[in-house]
């Protein structure tokens, strides 16, 4: 278990901050932002048009957001096997791929250990979280999404509580954190939060208003509030 996995693990959830988002013009100011209010990870959708609808960056922005925060990177892409290597070249801290993206998910994983990135697994809002069973013992992250990924516009899937129930149920004692991904604002977080999933990501609801720092601290401080207020400040 690295550091980064360990730090998942506790207590409250983390916050990933979806970059894409951001106005990508000034996107090291962003970053710079949101890490002065005590957020380190910077989640990037690297979508190909393919697995889901859109296109968004690659491996080289992926290396250009590892200067300033630690990439969080999840892979909409239709051949996470081929992805995963140039990712993690790229300075990706965290590596999520798509059970439904691939006919190898165990393949990917094995590709992935040993080389100090947290090993995470998305699954679509329709997709059974048993079939994960398999992989338990060889990954430290599932991310549950909580809208289908690709389409704007859409709302927190309220099945969500029940499938990370799910998730915890089926992976026992194993050190496997649990995120949700999709349809967090700034009036939702704290339900979301008090339901202790391991990592919150949020992107429109930085971004979207006065300055990401001011946004990224308001939700911060309703994930502290969901859990009685005993961070000490630093989230990561």
């Amino acid at each position: 278990m690295n550091d980064l996995h360990a730090s998942l693990l506790g207590s409250p959830p983390t916050l990933s901050v979806g970059v894409m988002s951001a106005d990508l013009l000034h996107l090291g100011d962003a970053i710079d932002e949101v890490a002065s209010a005590g957020v380190r990870l910077a989640h990037v959708d690297v979508i190909d048009g393919v697995f889901c609808p859109g296109l968004s960056a690659g491996a080289p922005f992926v290396a250009a957001v590892a200067r300033s925060a630690v990439p969080d990177v999840h892979l909409m892409v239709a051949d996470p096997l081929a992805a995963a290597e140039e990712h993690v070249a790229a300075g990706a801290g965290v590596v999520t791929f798509h059970l439904e993206a691939t006919r190898h998910p165990h393949r990917v994983l094995q590709s992935l250990a040993g080389r100090g990135v947290v090993r995470g697994v998305a699954l679509n809002p329709g997709t059974p979280v048993a079939s994960l069973e398999p992989l338990l013992d060889e990954l430290e992250l599932v991310l549950l999404l909580a809208v289908n990924p690709g389409w704007g516009g859409q709302s927190h899937i309220e099945t969500t509580p029940r499938r990370l129930e799910q998730v915890r149920a089926l992976a026992g004692s194993r050190p496997v954190a649990v995120g949700i991904d999709g349809g967090v604002t700034k009036a939702n977080i704290g339900r979301i939060a008090a339901l202790e999933p391991d990592l919150i990501v949020a992107g429109s609801a930085v971004f979207s208003g006065d300055g990401p720092a001011s946004a990224a601290r308001e939700l911060l401080d309703e994930i502290d509030r969901a859990h009685g207020g005993g961070n000490g400040g630093e989230h990561a």
